[in-house]
């Protein structure tokens, strides 16, 4: 069954970027392409040119509700082009908010009932920090799975797509039984490896729904704190990129109120290490 996504587009490279894999990822999906039209609700350049026209402070006011929607309804259309070019069945959908663009995501996807979100991953400057800030929003705060996809992908990474494996991180916790889950639901017809990062020998419980998955034990590394949480996303990151994998899967812990360590420290640094698309999962 194909699937429902909805793509946070702003027109930058990047987002374009990750609408671009999403289609190879989830073929004839249904899709809406999602613009947060937010403050100062305009460009630069348009702002510019109405400050230019506008003889007073309140046309100024009229000329950019006016022409930042018309601008916004044209990012979202443009997106949209791009998502049919793709053979996905995809609509516009526009929502202004002054709050967090990543909290209006995420909360828009629980509405739809939509089964990812797909964002793309944090830039240097511009559009593209500004859609990183969004991306990790959404990332701590929405309900439903969250598709980040960084860029640029080399040239093995973006063929890895259309068939690679999804590889999850696997701790034996309930958070990474329901990433199996959603991994299974969104790639049927993929191959998933669930990799585990701890000492030989140590007892990693796995759902009867993944037992006949395949189970990678990787060496845990030393080390306390943050720095063993990186390892241990670098040590999942290395061997997604060593299988050729399409996605790397994360699951959230839903253990304890801080958002970070609700969502889990290594969830976190893999999505800002990897240079493969990581799905989180959250519990």
């Amino acid at each position: 069954m194909p699937a429902n996504v909805m793509v946070g587009y702003d027109g930058s490279p990047a987002a374009c970027a990750a609408l671009n894999a999403a289609a190879v990822l989830f073929p004839d999906a249904h899709a809406w392409i999602t613009h947060i039209w937010t403050p100062p609700f305009a460009s630069t350049k348009l702002r510019r040119r109405l400050r230019t026209a506008a003889a007073s402070a309140d046309e100024l006011v009229e000329l950019i509700e006016r022409e930042g929607a018309r601008e916004a309804d044209a990012i979202a259309a443009t997106g949209v082009a791009l998502a049919k070019a793709a053979e996905w069945d995809a609509e516009p959908m526009v929502k202004r908010t002054i709050g967090s663009e990543g909290l209006r995501l995420a909360q828009l996807a629980e509405k739809l009932d939509t089964d990812v979100i797909v964002v793309g991953d944090r830039g240097l400057g511009g559009a593209e920090a500004l859609l990183g800030s969004v991306s990790d929003m959404v990332v701590h705060y929405a309900t439903v799975p969250v598709l980040v996809v960084p860029n640029p992908l080399l040239a093995d990474e973006a063929a890895a797509l259309a068939a690679g494996p999804v590889v999850v991180g696997h701790d034996g916790s309930p958070g990474a039984d329901a990433a199996v889950d959603r991994v299974r639901r969104l790639f049927p017809s993929r191959e998933v490896i669930l990799v585990a990062v701890r000492d030989e020998g140590a007892d990693i419980p796995v759902s009867p729904a993944a037992t006949d998955l395949e189970l990678v034990r990787l060496d845990e590394p030393a080390g306390l704190g943050r720095w063993r949480e990186r390892a241990v996303a670098d040590a999942l990151i290395d061997y997604a990129g060593s299988r050729g994998a399409a996605v790397l899967a994360v699951g959230s812990r839903g253990r304890s109120l801080p958002r970070e360590v609700l969502l889990g420290s290594v969830a976190v640094a893999a999505v800002h290490r990897s240079q493969r698309p990581v799905l989180v999962t959250h519990s």
